[in-house]
């Protein structure tokens, strides 16, 4: 059978992150035409050139719920995007016959010109939450697979729980850090979190007689803080990572559904500190995943005015140890169902 697929996502990590970690893994099963739709200045465009993949860009726009100028002006985008994407799949990507979407606007165009022509199309929902542009890609699609079970009832097609497709430097850790105490690694994701700084900042010399501290401010905060011998600053990692989720003991974190499908699958206790603002209140639907699966702690930003947050890292310090999955499960599931 001849193994040929587009990938298409973008707009977030989230969506790259995902889409890289099963071209990853394709490749791993012998899958050698591999192209990428995305958008032209996108994480994704990046990831694509670093994995020496295919890449094709089109425009896109956003299609937002409530009024906006730039509605006006994104639909034309969006259209356009559409007609990029006929175009591709009947010249470049004319022998591509499966689409796989990551979610995301960019991702709509490319998963209904590829429905229309007759390709088959995929759609992973990392989220506990459908978004707008994962809804209208549902409706070409010909499966979904989805991250947590909760999601399930919400789509309306054939779905599959295959969870998060996990990148192939977490599976496969063998790097660790070395600390005179145990390690305690903070994050407030990519571009860091204002208020998990300042919760850390307040209980900073609480939690030092406890652990050493990594702590991802992010970049726009890191003028604002200075390393000491017990608490580490970085404004974003990247390669070193999987070491320090490898030896963390306990990790303080937002609850992207990456991050928490991340966390379950390395069995880390957590505790988690949804964002409030995130559409449809996903983040906390994230987390409760993870929280239903034992080794997790949701605390909500309302609540870190009204508690003792060192009660929270006890009681996060007693939950019970999980040891790591031995596979990447939602590679394989997804691999089996579209390509074996």
């Amino acid at each position: 059978m001849k193994k040929s697929i587009v990938f298409t996502g973008g707009g977030s990590g989230g969506h790259s992150v995902v889409a890289f970690a099963l071209i990853d893994y394709f490749r791993s099963q012998g899958v050698s035409e591999i192209s990428y739709i995305g958008s032209y200045s996108g994480i994704e465009k990046e990831m694509a050139d670093r994995n020496e993949v295919k890449y094709y860009c089109i425009s896109t726009g956003k299609l937002r719920r409530y009024f906006s100028i730039e509605n006006f002006v994104d639909i034309f985008k969006f259209l356009f995007g559409i007609i990029q994407s006929f175009y591709l799949f009947i010249t470049k990507l004319r022998s591509y016959d499966i689409v796989f979407s990551t979610g995301g606007f960019v991702s709509v165009p490319a998963a209904i010109a590829g429905r229309v022509l007759g390709k088959k199309v995929y759609l992973h929902e990392q989220t506990s939450r459908l978004g707008l542009a994962n809804k209208i890609i549902s409706m070409f699609a010909h499966k979904v697979f989805v991250s947590f079970e909760s999601t399930k009832a919400l789509v309306k097609k054939e779905c599959i729980v295959s969870g998060l497709p996990i990148r192939s430097s977490l599976t496969d850790i063998t790097d660790s850090i070395n600390t005179p105490k145990p390690l305690l690694f903070v994050t407030g994701g990519g571009n860091g979190s204002q208020l998990i700084n300042t919760l850390i900042d307040s209980y900073k010399e609480e939690l030092l007689e406890k652990f050493v501290i990594y702590h991802q401010v992010g970049k726009k905060f890191l003028n604002e803080y200075s390393d000491s011998e017990n608490y580490r600053v970085f404004g974003f990692i990247n390669e070193e990572l999987p070491a320090i989720l490898n030896s963390a003991s306990l990790i303080i974190s937002r609850a992207g559904a990456g991050t928490v499908c991340e966390m379950m699958y390395l069995g880390k206790k957590t505790i988690f500190i949804p964002l409030k603002i995130a559409q449809r209140n996903e983040q906390y639907h994230n987390a409760m995943a993870a929280y239903k699966n034992g080794h997790a702690l949701v605390v909500s930003e309302d609540e870190l005015g009204c508690i003792n947050f060192m009660d929270k890292i006890e009681e996060a310090l007693k939950l019970n140890e999980v040891s790591r999955k031995s596979k990447n499960d939602a590679c394989e599931i997804i691999y089996d169902e579209i390509l074996s």
